[in-house]
């Protein structure tokens, strides 16, 4: 199997961590081959249409260019999305600038506070060149109507003004200090912070990532401690934790004079972090190179320990001379080229977790043992202690557990008391065990060794005895009694993490399952002796057992805070590729799919809005569209729902992404979704199909409709549709209208039609704000705002910005449309096909509403959210240009007599200058009709 999947991978020029060709049976590959940790690179491959490419089914697409380039093994080329992975994440994160103000002030005032100096400096050049970069680019964000000329001057001369600052921190003034005694680190790390800014704004993204890195190697303190520490503690720290643990355990070493030494280990530690963080920023920054190889990974020793004895020098040498680089992005979007990484990584986060887990049950132990055991308890924290700088690595996997084990290695008492019943010795600690009448049997034995036993063969086999038991019971209440205690759970999970055997981690996964599928209990003592994930981690990691990991994973229901690892989307996904068969673990039967879509929703939706954006923006990257787009056409009904309500989170953090999705998507599966979901609710699909209709041409829109129109097995899409609408929830009821009245246009405007009429009438309900809950009003405003017609090409609603160009407010349409890109005819083209198309919209809801549709667009002006009540301005604002066309008698007066003292209203000066803008405009239109 091995052989064949690397015969693959060299014929079509790909490596470890690239995509796998996927048979039509899958097997579990050998574990001397990795499988891919990520995925395809979907909507990119479409813009090379004279490749050759491979598919998999219908998932994963590649250029065949990226396979031709020459490349040594010693020295591979980094592939793009990888690249795109880490410009994704620092990208987005600056790109907070542009779209959250409370950020943008949070930005200026710590720059403000590391660059303050004394009013004799505040007429120094380099002073006066930041402060006018910043203001262009403030201006620059708080005005997106500049005109082309205007704005690329102003972005020029931010960013001259801005390398001027700089480049103080230059060779030969480095670590120096400019007039007013501000170091010229700290003014060259704000200068390159507001660069990676106005970069971001020109959306150039890799360029505004080489800057943000650059931020921390101008000043590597100031920026992971004050500048930008949440972006460090996300993405460098990973990489660190080593030096954070280290310094932890030599702050509970420390003798006296404490203040003088802690002040000496505290100078140590920053020193190796600020080091180890500029490695790591200038790492990645070769990673932004064009046509970069893989540069090598930066290793970040530990600092020599204080002198606080000749034992613990000697114990803290010996640690730091074996520590090596943590895992770093590449290892996460390649997948696990050197499994020694991975480990050492887990050594050293498990290391900082068993301190504490040490010196709170070595006290609990004190409180509990007899005076007689002094001795032996002394021996056991010094022989515990040795475990800190033994690599797992190095231990005998047959004849001993890894360091972990070695950390519960010294019970003094007989194993018989385990079984009879009263005290178990666990982790240094006594604990209490029911009585559980069990003669000294095989099992009896079993449990004592996987109880106290540190010798890894030994607890093996006990983990093969019990599973047997536990199967030959066939459930039996006293045996299952024996088998969830927490020391016998928790036994079955050292184990799971020590064991390098398939058959005892399948056996061991197995049993876990059939435990976490019938109580709570058990699945809280899993998760909280294992809160990281680290276990699953590792076995996701594994090409053999991966996919029933992730089932049991799915049973135990973790929440986001324990998923924060960057390794979790990638592994989702592998799962979600390789998930297609149902897996069998004892009892427990479960689609690895179902498992994957728990962990992504977690993912996307479980963190706040800009990490759940990151996410779903390192989805897109790592090209798990493809993924979910097949997933929408196969599958359960649930897992297909899921697909689609993840799309729509990918849709919302990249809208870029909605072109290719409208082309690739089969129209036909989501029509046979909302058919077959029948009692449940199509609030996924409906989502889904509303974010798809944001397109930014008319002509594009108008196809996708079509493609809708053709139905699903003969049935008709608009009558299905109707169906829908009746049973659908009141806040589903206002998307799915504007869907059915957008279908209906696709037809004769002046015939008569009960799907126009049921369409109008929905939407007139959800806009009674008397009766509608917020939720409802947020979705009325997204369907009116679906049904002006005009977006941009990341899908955000253009029409308030077209009709304020209308009225000479805005002098440009913005980003509407790249004209640089299409000619002068193609724009007079699709002008002239949104005009028609918002000229049938208006007569339709016109028409069919008439006086209820517009009393009802007024109401929710003056008592709607806010959302609703703008979206309901700029509806009226662009329909009343189409009054004229409206067949009814007397249909403009009424129009007058209902809409005119609301948009006086709302033109009076204490309102917002756009909505004045908007609301004058309207009366002008109704005024000429």
């Amino acid at each position: 199997m091995a052989s064949s999947l690397q015969q693959l991978l060299n014929e079509e020029g790909f490596e470890n961590g690239m995509l796998l060709k996927k048979s039509r049976e899958f097997k579990a590959p050998d574990e001397s081959t990795p499988l891919p940790i990520y995925i395809c690179h979907g909507r990119d491959s479409s813009k090379h249409k004279d490749d050759k490419t491979v598919t998999r089914k219908g998932s994963s697409v590649f250029s065949s260019k990226r396979a031709s380039k020459p490349r040594h093994d010693d020295e591979p080329a980094i592939d793009e999305s990888a690249i795109k992975a880490v410009t994704s994440i620092l990208s987005g994160y600056i790109g907070r600038y542009m779209k959250d103000e409370s950020f943008r002030e949070m930005v200026k005032e710590k720059c403000n506070s590391c660059l303050s100096r004394p009013k004799a400096a505040s007429d120094n050049g380099v002073f006066i060149n930041m402060e006018l970069g910043i203001q262009s680019i403030d201006k620059l964000v708080l005005d997106r109507g500049n005109k082309m000329e205007s704005r690329t001057k102003l972005v020029k001369n931010s960013i001259k003004l801005l390398s001027i600052v700089a480049a103080v921190n230059g060779k030969e003034s480095r670590n120096g200090s400019s007039c007013g005694g501000v170091p010229n680190s700290h003014l060259s790390a704000c200068a390159q912070l507001y660069l990676s800014i106005v970069y971001k704004l020109e959306k150039n993204n890799r360029e505004s990532a080489r800057h943000l890195l650059q931020v921390f190697c101008e000043s590597a303190f100031l920026a992971r401690t004050h500048l930008v520490p949440d972006l460090w503690n996300h993405f460098f720290l990973h990489h660190l934790l080593h030096l954070k643990v280290w310094y932890h355990k030599e702050l509970e070493l420390l003798d006296a004079p404490k203040e003088t030494k802690t002040k000496a280990l505290t100078k140590l530690y920053n020193e190796q972090m600020d080091m180890g963080t500029v490695k790591f920023a200038v790492y990645y920054k070769q990673w932004l190179k064009n046509g970069a190889k893989v540069p090598p990974v930066p290793t970040v020793p530990l600092p020599l320990s204080l002198s606080y004895g000749s034992s613990r020098r000697r114990s803290s040498d010996s640690y730091a001379s074996r520590s090596s680089v943590n895992r770093n992005l590449y290892q996460t979007v390649f997948g696990a080229r050197t499994e020694w990484q991975s480990m050492e990584l887990d050594r050293r986060i498990r290391a900082s977790i068993d301190i504490c887990r040490h010196e709170a049950e070595e006290n609990e132990f004190k409180d509990e043992e007899n005076c007689n055991l002094d001795k032996t308890k002394t021996h056991r924290r010094s022989s515990s202690c040795q475990v800190y700088s033994t690599p797992r690595t190095e231990l005998m996997p047959k004849t001993q557990k890894s360091g972990r084990f070695r950390l519960f290695a010294c019970q003094s008492r007989p194993t018989g008391c385990l079984v009879k019943g009263k005290i178990v010795v666990r982790n240094n600690s006594m604990r209490k065990l029911d009585n559980v009448d069990l003669p000294l049997s095989d099992l009896s034995k079993s449990i004592a060794t996987i109880c106290s036993s540190d010798v890894l063969s030994d607890c093996e086999n006990a983990i093969q005895v019990m599973t047997k038991a536990w199967l030959d019971s066939h459930s039996d209440p006293a045996i299952e009694a024996a088998l969830t205690k927490p020391p016998v759970i928790e036994g079955i999970l050292e184990v799971l993490f020590a064991s390098s055997q398939d058959e005892i981690l399948e056996l061991a996964i197995s049993i876990l399952a059939e435990f976490a599928a019938r109580s709570e209990v058990n699945r809280q003592i899993i998760l909280n002796w294992d809160p990281l994930l680290e276990i699953f981690l590792k076995l996701l990691r594994k090409s053999s057992l991966f996919l029933k990991a992730a089932v049991l994973l799915y049973l135990l229901k973790p929440k986001a805070k324990q998923m924060i690892s960057t390794e979790w989307i990638p592994l989702s996904l592998r799962v979600l590729e390789f998930g297609e068969h149902l897996q069998t673990l004892f009892t427990v039967k479960c689609s690895p799919r179902v498992a994957a879509f728990y962990f992504l929703d977690q993912l996307l939706t479980g963190f706040n809005e800009d990490r759940n954006i990151e996410n779903a923006c390192q989805v897109v990257s790592l090209g798990g569209l493809s993924l979910l787009l097949r997933n929408v056409e196969i599958g359960s009904v649930l897992e297909r729902n899921k697909a689609a309500l993840t799309i729509s989170c990918c849709i919302r953090a990249d809208g870029s992404c909605r072109s290719y999705l409208a082309e690739k998507l089969n129209k036909a599966s989501l029509i046979e979704l909302i058919v077959v979901n029948r009692k449940d609710s199509n609030g996924s699909v409906i989502a889904l199909l509303t974010e798809l209709l944001c397109l930014n041409r008319i002509t594009l829109i108008t196809k996708f409709l079509n493609n809708l129109l053709n139905g699903w097995g003969g049935l008709n899409t608009m009558h299905i549709l109707l169906a829908c609408l009746q049973k659908a929830l009141p806040e589903e009821r206002p998307p799915v209208a504007a869907l059915l009245l957008q279908l209906d246009l696709l037809g004769d405007s002046s015939r008569c039609s009960v799907y126009r009429e049921e369409a109008v009438e929905a939407i007139i309900e959800a806009l009674d704000c008397e009766k509608c809950n917020e939720k409802i009003q947020e979705q009325s405003a997204r369907a009116l705002t679906t049904l002006g017609g005009r977006f941009s090409y990341t899908g955000e609603a253009t029409t308030e910005n077209w009709l304020l160009k209308q009225a000479s407010f805005h002098e440009t349409l913005g980003d509407s449309f790249h004209r640089k890109d299409i000619g002068d005819d193609f724009l007079y083209e699709e002008d002239e096909a949104i005009e028609n198309w918002q000229r049938k919209a208006a007569i339709a809801l016109l028409e069919t509403g008439s006086k209820r549709f517009m009393a009802a667009l007024s109401n929710s002006m003056a008592n709607g959210i806010p959302s609703l009540a703008r979206a309901s301005l700029v509806t009226i604002a662009w329909t009343s240009r189409f009054l004229n066309s409206v067949r009814h008698k007397d249909f403009q007066a009424t129009a007058c007599s209902v809409l005119v003292p609301r948009l006086q209203e709302s033109s009076n000066s204490n309102r917002v200058l756009e909505e004045r803008v908007l609301a004058t405009f309207s009366l002008q239109q109704i005024t000429k009709s």
